[in-house]
């Protein structure tokens, strides 16, 4: 995902536009450092990368929480099983050999 900045304004891909709020973070220097220059190498800004990095953790949880309304969704249909709610077997006949 290619970051756009402008103005107070953040573009994410197509007419994706979104208001910039600032936020202080306390980070290891260390991990600053390397930070600052994985964005380097990515052509873009430490807030750049910290955007795209966000992003695709909010999305990957989006998924996941659509993922579980579907699956949960699913188990409320009660599907027939062939059944028909009785249970026509023991324990003992499912073990058979």
């Amino acid at each position: 995902m290619r970051v756009a900045r402008t103005g107070g304004y953040i573009w994410l891909g197509e007419n994706n536009m979104l208001e910039k709020q600032n936020v202080t973070l306390s980070i290891p220097k260390t991990i600053l450092r390397k930070a600052k220059i994985m964005a380097i190498e990515q052509d873009t800004s430490l807030s750049g990368l910290m955007i795209e990095l966000l992003t695709n953790l909010v999305e990957k949880s989006d998924k996941y929480a659509d993922a579980k309304r579907t699956y949960l969704a699913c188990l409320a249909q009660n599907t027939d099983l062939g059944t028909g709610g009785t249970i026509n077997w023991t324990r003992e006949s499912l073990h058979d050999r």
